[in-house]
């Protein structure tokens, strides 16, 4: 294979991994590592990823639906660039913290933590969300759990990014082992989402999975593919990349091209459809992979690719960095990108107890009971695992045969606005409550078609709020009238209704 030959001699390959068994027989096979080896990979995914959100952060969404030019230069180089970054934009690691959420709970319970205590860790953490994570921590905190609190009935956002971007210690927690991480993610990922937005990240831990038995690119993306069901979107969607890659090897923005004109729609999100923004994640993990398989085993031509596809520009080039930086280990990450990490390795990620070095330990340890659990053998110089021939996940998809089909704008207060009304099968409502008191919660009383629906509320605080008044992608055909009344006024409060989203079947 032809990735990684830049980085890589085949000494070094075979010194790194030395395989046992054949997959070909059915009988499973097995790797060894020494201890200082496989922490050097969990080392180098964990680091990759960080600099990875680092380097894409002053892009973040400023390019929607559209490649970030190549004259638009990002800034790297100086020796404390992560560390200041770290304290002086701290909401920009969701990636870590989020990951860093269930890596505690894992710490303190133990891989086999419930489901419940890591949402519960997660709908009361300190950090903002957005999206399908805020419309889960709403769900949860309103008595809705999981898999509810991500399933697309409940949860609008449900094939948005946000596993995708959280699932990484699945894959490094599991070395070799890829069905293992997607039964972790099938318990913490359906805490926020559920289809493509599940498969985002049940396919990013597979990726992490699989990068500890091969440095071959082209491999890791094909193989982790096989735990994602044929049928999904998700599935054809990361299928065509790879064929627009061996079809324009040379060109990545011609496949970037071709990729946006079939597959860059979004079905559910209230907030990105009909507009540039496309926080899906079947697009954004294309992008992943894009950067994986143009930047051919060079750790920094993989970030500026995925980077440079747009959209959720820090998040992408994280993920892609951390696979990567999982594949070729943490000693072998180019000097010039991990020179300026070094000297964050001892900062506590915001809202966490954690700081890197604190996060090689942990997952590390969880590693070791996930590999013994999975039929490993441990001893003081070697670390035998028995590898996992990936599995495709259940099947399961979000808005099954809807379309979205007009944004109505409002940007009304909710009194002057009471009714909103139209065509469809689905509805969904944008808005939010204002207060000089944070502790203020509206409540609005829902009737559809003239039939009582919910009483909702809508918290002030903005880690608290809810994303939409009202959203149901559920309805019959034809047309429907939603009315709005507060129930609880007062005139230090006001609640804007930003735009309405109706769906139609396909």
């Amino acid at each position: 294979m032809k990735h990684l030959s830049k980085i890589f001699s085949s000494a070094l390959m075979i010194a790194t991994l030395l395989f046992v068994g054949s997959c070909s027989t059915g009988t499973p096979s097995t790797i060894e590592f020494t201890p200082d080896e496989l922490m050097n990979k969990i080392k180098g995914g964990w680091a990759a990823q960080t600099i990875g959100v680092t380097y894409g952060g002053p892009t973040e969404f400023r390019y929607q639906s559209k490649m970030i030019p190549d004259d638009v230069q990002v800034p790297w180089g100086d020796a404390d660039y992560v560390l200041n970054t770290m304290k002086n934009s701290p909401g920009l690691y969701d990636d870590i913290y989020m990951d860093l959420t269930f890596v505690e709970v894992f710490e303190r319970l133990g891989v086999d933590a419930p489901v419940d205590s890591l949402a519960m860790a997660f709908a009361n953490a300190g950090y903002t969300l957005w999206h399908a994570n805020q419309a889960a921590r709403y769900n949860i905190l309103n008595g809705i759990m999981p898999p509810l609190s991500g399933d697309w009935r409940y949860n609008p956002h449900a094939d948005d990014i946000d596993y995708q971007i959280e699932a990484d210690y699945a894959g490094l927690m599991a070395p070799a082992m890829p069905n293992a991480a997607s039964e972790i993610s099938d318990k913490v990922g359906h805490i926020m989402n559920y289809g493509d937005g599940w498969y985002g990240g049940v396919y990013m831990g597979a990726m992490y999975s699989i990068a500890f038995t091969s440095s071959d690119v082209e491999y890791i993306v094909t193989e982790a593919l096989k735990t994602i069901p044929a049928e999904t979107k998700f599935h054809r969607c990361m299928s065509d990349v790879i064929e627009c890659w061996r079809t324009y090897p040379d060109d990545w923005k011609k496949s970037w091209q071709i990729i946006e004109e079939r597959w860059n729609y979004d079905t559910g999100c209230p907030e990105g459809v009909l507009t540039p923004l496309n926080i899906d994640a079947v697009i954004n993990s294309a992008y992943v992979i894009i950067g994986l398989l143009y930047g051919e085993g060079d750790f920094g031509r993989t970030m500026d690719i995925s980077m440079r596809c747009g959209q959720d520009s820090d998040c992408n080039p994280a993920s892609a960095a951390g696979i990567l930086g999982t594949a070729i280990g943490y000693d072998n990450i180019p000097e010039e990108w991990l020179a300026p990490l070094r000297k964050a390795e001892d900062e506590k990620f915001a809202y966490t107890k954690s700081s890197l070095n604190d996060t090689y330990r942990m997952s590390y340890s969880h590693a070791l009971q996930l590999i013994e659990r999975e039929g490993g053998k441990l001893s003081d110089d070697k670390i035998v695992i028995k590898t996992q021939q990936p599995v495709a996940v259940r099947l399961e998809q979000c808005f099954p045969n809807l379309k979205p089909r007009e944004r109505v704008t409002i940007g009304k207060n909710i009194t002057d606005c009471p009714i909103f009304e139209g065509e469809g099968v689905g509805v969904a409502i944008n808005g939010r409550a204002f207060c000089d008191d944070q502790d203020y919660v509206a409540e609005v009383e829902i009737t559809v078609d003239d039939k009582a629906a919910e009483v909702v509320k809508m918290p002030v605080k903005y880690a608290l709020r809810k994303l939409e008044v009202y959203h149901n992608l559920a309805l019959e055909a034809g047309h429907h009238k939603v009315q709005m009344r507060w129930l609880n006024p007062r005139k230090d409060a006001r609640i804007m209704i930003y735009d309405g989203v109706l769906w139609d079947k396909e």
